[in-house]
C-alpha cells in the first residue's frame, strides 16, 4: 500500500467468563480495537468485513455499515478505539477481516485485520 492511504491496526482480546456458559457451548469475548491513520491523507471508516472461525470448524461472515454505530473520520496521525464483541461455541477461535476505507483524495481501500486469536486462559479450561 503506498504511503497516503496507510492504516494501523492494533487489536487486545478478553474472555468474558461471566457472560459464558461453556456446558451450553457459549463463550463470549471481548475485543478492543485500535485504528490509527499512519497514512498521509484523511480517511473515513466506512464499512467492516469479519470472517469468525470457531474451533468446531463453523465459519461466519459479518458484514456492515461503520463500526459501534459510528464511522470515524480520522486526519493522519489520528486513532480511533472500540470496543464490541463476540460469541463462540467453542473455547478457542480467530477473527480477521479488513475495514473498508475512503480517502478524502477519492481513493477508496481496505485495511487488513490480521487474525488474532479469541481464547479461554488455560487456567479456565
Amino acid at each position: 500500500m503506498d504511503n497516503a492511504h496507510r492504516i494501523d491496526i492494533q487489536v487486545s482480546t478478553r474472555y468474558l467468563e461471566e457472560q459464558s456458559a461453556p456446558e451450553a457451548q457459549r463463550y463470549v469475548f471481548a475485543y478492543t480495537i485500535r485504528i490509527r491513520n499512519s497514512g498521509q491523507a484523511p480517511a473515513q471508516l466506512v464499512s467492516r468485513h469479519w470472517i469468525i472461525t470457531h474451533a468446531t470448524g463453523k465459519v461466519e461472515e459479518v458484514r456492515g455499515e461503520g463500526v459501534v454505530g459510528q464511522q470515524p473520520w480520522l486526519r493522519p496521525g489520528e486513532a480511533f478505539e472500540y470496543s464490541s464483541g463476540a460469541v463462540l461455541e467453542s473455547a478457542v477461535g480467530t477473527m480477521h477481516g479488513s475495514y473498508r476505507m475512503q480517502a478524502d483524495d477519492g481513493i477508496a481501500f481496505d485495511a487488513a485485520i490480521a487474525p488474532f486469536t479469541l481464547a479461554v486462559p488455560r487456567t479456565l479450561h
